[in-house]
């Protein structure tokens, strides 16, 4: 199996591939680049986490919707879309657009301002308002590709959320754990972007259904990503 390689506009961080006939940036903040239709990919912001793990009594640090909103706006700064597509599991609840505080309401409409904005919902936010903060959908079609929450075994053209890849290598004894978006050249599962969302090993029994014929890994480094062949992982 192998995974196209285009020639995109440059931009610092961006790993050029094919996805089912489009071309496709992967982006080091976790994000995929959509440049033909001028489109941002995000999945599992997961804003709010914090406050929703409060709420039951166990207490994070409260920073970690303000931090992931500080990345969100650097890759929409830098590479200014005219839509966002945000693959559900935006918000950890239901609630969560209740909690969030005033300054990143404001820089939430900031960033919304003047592109279009589409919610794809998620298992963690089925029940998202819809109003003039942006369209709220179950799924959303562009060429070819289906984009949506929850990856369907049976679809062969999609780009997914929901699993919060990771990928595990080890060089010279020593291990070294990243996101990671997972990709066969026709259907991709992104990392998670929210700061604390975590990761599932990208060997776990969960991907085997979604990619039957393998997959390259799109390990997340300081400075660029790797590409890296499943049989090179191992688990945690």
């Amino acid at each position: 199996m192998t995974v196209a390689i285009l020639a995109l506009p440059r931009s610092p961080g961006l790993s050029e591939i094919e996805l089912s006939g489009l071309a496709c940036g992967l982006d080091l903040s976790g994000a995929a680049w959509l440049p033909d239709e001028r489109t941002l990919l995000v999945a599992d912001l997961h804003f709010e986490k914090g406050s929703s793990f409060a709420r039951r009594g166990w207490f994070l640090p409260p920073y970690d919707t303000r931090t992931t909103m500080t990345a969100l706006a650097e890759v929409i700064g830098r590479l200014d879309p005219c839509r966002v597509i945000a693959l559900g599991d935006s918000f950890h609840d239901n609630d969560g657009p209740s909690r969030l505080g005033s300054q990143e309401r404001v820089v939430l409409a900031d960033l919304r301002r003047g592109r279009d904005w589409i919610w794809i919902a998620g298992n963690h936010d089925r029940a998202l308002p819809a109003d003039d903060a942006g369209e709220v959908l179950d799924e959303i079609r562009i060429g070819d590709l289906v984009l949506r929450h929850d990856p369907m075994p049976g679809e062969r053209s999609e780009v997914a959320g929901h699993l919060h890849p990771a990928a595990k290598v080890v060089m010279r004894g020593r291990g070294v754990r990243c996101r990671a978006f997972l990709t066969d050249g026709r259907r991709m599962v992104m990392p998670a972007f929210g700061a604390y969302a975590g990761g599932l090993n990208a060997c776990d029994k969960a991907f085997g259904p979604l990619f039957p014929n393998g997959f390259v890994a799109h390990l997340i480094g300081e400075t660029r990503l790797y590409a890296i062949g499943r049989h090179q992982l191992c688990g945690d």
